[in-house]
C-alpha cells in the first residue's frame, strides 16, 4: 500500500524570507546592483577623506554661529525592500506600510535650534526664516548635505539616488501622486537625475515633474550613469543651480 503524501513543515518567517532573497530578482540586475552599489561606498569613501577638513570647519561655524547640535537628525523613507525583492517580499515584517525603511539622515544644521524643534514635518523654501545666516551659506553650495556621507556607507542611502523624504510629508504625496512610491525600488542619494535637472520645488507640478525623472534613472541606472550624475552634481553646487 503507497504511503500518502506528507505535507512540508509549516513555513517560517526565516524560510519565507529566504525565499523571497532567492526569487527577488534576475541574476544580471542582481549584479549591476552591486556594482552600483560598491560604487557609491568607494566615492563616498573617498569624498569623506578629503572633504574631512572641510567638515570640520563648517562644524565650528555652525557651532559658533548659533545655539544648537551641529549634526541635525531627522528620520526619512528609505528603500522599500517589498518592491525592490518582489510582491509581498518581507511583508510579514512591518507593522505598518510607511513606504519604505526609516532611517535617521544626517545634515549640518543650517536652521535655528527652536525652530527644528517643532513636530510638524514641513518642506522648506529658498528664503526659509527659520534659516540662519551660516545655513543660508551652506544650503547654497550644498555643503549641509555632507554628513550623508556617513549615510551612504552605513547603507541607508547612495550617492546617487531619489531624495529621501520626511513620512509625513511622504505619505501625503503618495497620496497626491500614485507614482511616488516607486522611488523607493532603489536607495535614495544625497543627489539625482532630479536634483541636477530641477530647481526648487514650489508646487505638486514641480513634484510630479521631479517624480518622474527620478523614475527615468530607476529605469536607466547603471554604473555610467551615476559617474556621470555625479560630475554634473559639482558645477550645480558651484553654480549654486537646482535643489538637493
Amino acid at each position: 500500500m503507497a504511503k500518502p503524501a506528507t505535507l512540508g513543515p509549516a513555513l517560517t518567517p526565516t524560510m519565507l524570507r529566504f525565499r523571497a532573497q532567492v526569487a527577488m530578482r534576475p541574476p544580471q540586475r542582481h549584479g549591476r546592483d552591486r556594482a552600483i552599489r560598491v560604487l557609491n561606498f568607494c566615492v563616498a569613501l573617498v569624498a569623506l577623506i578629503l572633504t574631512a577638513p572641510l567638515m570640520a570647519v563648517v562644524a565650528l561655524l555652525v557651532k559658533a554661529s548659533s545655539r544648537g547640535p551641529v549634526i541635525y537628525k531627522q528620520p526619512r523613507v528609505g528603500l522599500d525592500r517589498r518592491q525592490s525583492r518582489g510582491s509581498g517580499a518581507l511583508s510579514h515584517r512591518r507593522k505598518a506600510d510607511q513606504g519604505g525603511r526609516i532611517f535617521t539622515i544626517y545634515k549640518f544644521r543650517t536652521m535655528y535650534a527652536d525652530h527644528r524643534q517643532t513636530p510638524r514635518q514641513v518642506w522648506a523654501s529658498a528664503n526659509d526664516p527659520r534659516i540662519t545666516p551660516v545655513g543660508r551659506v551652506l544650503r547654497s553650495f550644498r555643503l549641509d548635505e555632507l554628513p550623508q556621507l556617513f549615510n551612504v556607507l552605513k547603507g541607508d542611502m547612495n550617492i546617487v539616488g531619489p531624495r529621501p523624504e520626511q513620512p509625513a510629508i511622504f505619505e501625503g504625496l503618495r497620496q497626491e501622486l500614485h507614482t511616488y512610491r516607486k522611488r523607493q525600488r532603489v536607495l535614495p542619494g544625497i543627489t539625482g537625475l532630479a536634483q541636477i535637472t530641477l530647481p526648487y520645488d514650489t508646487s505638486i507640478n514641480d513634484v510630479k515633474h521631479k517624480v518622474d525623472l527620478d523614475l527615468e534613472y530607476i529605469k536607466r541606472r547603471s554604473v555610467g550613469h551615476d559617474l556621470l550624475i555625479m560630475a554634473k552634481t559639482m558645477p550645480v553646487m558651484v553654480l549654486r543651480k537646482g535643489w538637493m
